[in-house]
C-alpha cells in the first residue's frame, strides 16, 4: 500500500471519529449508524401490516427480515408481499418470541389486536428492539403506565402509530395554530363516521387448523372460540378491543390535543349506545365525549353505524378560537375567519378516500422515517409513547364513563380516577395467568 494511500485512510478514521465523539451520549445510545441496515419484524399482518410494509419499503437502508402472525394465512400472504417489495422472502414465525431472540430484528412494528399491543411492546423492549406499535399503545390505562415506565427503563425508543403527527400539512397548519392564526384556541370538535355492519350472533366452534387460538389469545383470560371474533370483530369486545373510540378517536382526539395543547382533563362525561342491532357488539355504536381542561374544552363524537358527515367529511376535527375556526382531516385544512369565510385552505393531492387505507399512507411512511431517523440521529420522535399514551389514556377513560354512567373527575398531574371506586377498578384488566405485563 502506497504511503498517500495509509495518510488518506488514517485521516478518513480519524474524521469519522471525530464524528462519533461529537454525538452526544443520550443520542448516541439509540444510533445503529447511518450506513447500517434497520431490520424489521412485523407482528399482527391482517390489515395495518402493509402499511408497515410500505413505511419500511420507504425507509433508508431498511429490511424487514421476520414476519410474525398466529393465522398461516396471513403469514403466506404477507411473505408474498415482502418478497416482492424487498426480493428477498422474510423469517416466517407463528410465536413472536421467538422473533425476539433473533438478532436479525432491530425493530418490532406491533398490528396486532389491541389486548396484545402494550404486553408485545413491552416484551419487545426488554428484548432490546426498538418498537413502533399501532394506535392504542394500550388495552387499559394500566398498561399505558406500564409501557410508559418500561421505555424510560429500557431506553430504546417507541413511536406510536398516530400517523397523522407526522403529516407534514398537519405539522404546518399546527404552527399556524399556536401561532395565533384563529386567536386563542378554546374548542376541539373530533368525529368519526362509518357504516358498519351487525356482527351477528356468534356459536362456539372448533379453532381453525390454521389458527393458533392460545398464543392469540395470548395475556387475555380464556374464552372459547367463536366464529365471529377474528380477524377483525374483536373490536366490539371489551374483552379484546377498545371500541371505535380508540380505534378511530385516538386519531383525531390526539390532533385536538395538540392544537389546544393541553394534556390531561379534569373532567370526562361519555353518553352513548348501541342502537343499530341487537348483536354480540359489546361497545356503544355511537358516542359523544367532553374531555374538560378548565378554560378549554375537547369533543369526540363517534359514529359506527351512520355515516353522515361534518364539513364534507367522514372523520376530522374542528379547532374554533376567538378569532376564527380550523377544519382538519388527512386530506388538508381549511381556516376560516370570525365571520365564517375561509381565508386560507391546502388540499393533499391524492385521489384516495379518508377512509382509504392509501390515503394514510404517506403519513405512515414519514412516521416511520422519523422512527429511523430517531434511532440513527437522535431526531425526536413525532409521536414518543410518553405523549401518545396521553391520548389513549383519556379515551379509554371515556370508555369507563360510559360503563359506569357518570361523569369521571381526574388528577390532572396522571389521569387517575378520584373517588370513584367502580370505576377506578376498571384501570386495569385481569390477565391470564403466567402473561401478567411486568416492567
Amino acid at each position: 500500500m502506497s504511503e498517500s494511500r495509509r495518510d488518506f485512510i488514517k485521516k478518513s478514521a480519524l474524521a469519522a471519529a471525530g464524528i462519533m465523539v461529537s454525538v452526544n451520549a443520550k443520542s448516541y445510545s439509540n444510533i445503529i449508524g447511518a450506513n447500517d441496515r434497520l431490520n424489521y419484524g412485523i407482528i399482527g399482518l391482517h390489515g395495518r401490516a402493509y402499511a408497515h410494509l410500505e413505511g419500511v419499503r420507504m425507509s433508508p437502508n431498511s429490511m424487514v427480515t421476520q414476519i410474525c402472525d398466529v393465522d398461516k394465512r396471513e403469514l403466506e400472504k404477507f411473505s408474498k408481499a415482502v418478497k416482492e417489495n424487498f426480493s428477498s422472502e422474510p423469517k416466517t414465525v407463528i410465536d413472536f418470541r421467538k422473533m425476539l431472540e433473533s438478532k436479525d430484528v432491530d425493530v418490532i412494528t406491533i398490528a396486532t389486536p389491541e389486548h396484545w399491543h402494550a404486553p408485545m411492546a413491552i416484551m419487545g423492549l426488554q428484548a432490546g428492539k426498538h418498537v413502533y406499535v399501532e394506535k392504542p399503545c394500550s388495552h387499559n390505562p394500566h398498561e399505558g403506565e406500564l409501557l410508559v415506565a418500561a421505555q424510560k427503563k429500557y431506553k430504546k425508543l417507541v413511536q406510536m402509530g398516530n400517523q397523522q403527527r407526522s403529516s407534514e400539512h398537519t405539522i404546518n397548519v399546527m404552527k399556524k395554530i399556536h401561532e395565533g392564526v384563529i386567536g386563542n384556541p378554546y374548542l376541539g370538535k373530533s368525529w368519526y363516521a362509518n357504516v358498519r355492519k351487525p356482527i351477528g350472533v356468534g356459536k362456539v366452534v372448533p379453532v381453525p387448523d390454521y389458527l393458533d387460538w392460545e398464543l392469540w389469545q395470548g395475556p387475555a383470560p380464556r374464552k372459547p372460540y367463536k366464529d365471529n371474533v377474528h380477524p377483525y370483530n374483536w373490536h366490539w369486545f371489551w374483552h379484546w378491543g377498545t371500541g371505535e373510540t380508540l380505534n378511530n378517536g385516538t386519531h383525531e382526539v390526539d390532533l385536538c390535543r395538540w392544537a389546544l395543547q393541553v394534556d390531561i382533563p379534569n373532567k370526562i362525561s361519555a353518553a352513548g349506545g348501541r342502537f343499530h342491532a341487537k348483536d354480540d357488539w359489546e361497545f356503544y355504536d355511537t358516542l359523544v365525549t367532553n374531555f374538560e381542561f378548565g378554560d378549554k374544552t375537547i369533543v369526540w363524537e363517534g359514529r359506527s353505524c351512520n355515516g353522515k358527515k361534518y364539513f364534507n367529511k367522514d372523520r376530522g376535527c374542528a379547532i374554533y378560537g376567538t378569532q376564527g375556526t380550523v377544519v382538519l382531516d388527512r386530506g388538508g385544512y381549511e381556516i376560516y375567519g370570525i365571520d365564517d369565510k375561509k381565508i386560507d385552505e391546502y388540499v393533499v393531492k391524492s385521489e384516495a378516500t379518508t377512509q382509504d387505507f392509501r390515503s394514510i399512507d404517506t403519513m405512515t411512511c414519514q412516521h416511520f422515517k422519523n422512527l429511523a431517523s430517531a434511532i440513527r440521529t437522535g431526531e425526536q420522535l413525532h409521536s414518543p409513547i410518553e405523549e401518545g399514551n396521553k391520548s389513549v389514556t383519556i379515551l379509554q377513560l371515556s370508555n369507563i364513563a360510559w360503563k359506569v354512567g357518570r361523569d369521571l373527575h381526574l388528577d390532572t398531574k396522571n389521569a387517575h380516577i378520584l373517588n370513584d371506586k367502580d370505576a377506578i377498578k376498571m384501570w386495569k384488566r385481569e390477565y391470564e395467568k403466567g402473561w401478567e405485563p411486568k416492567v
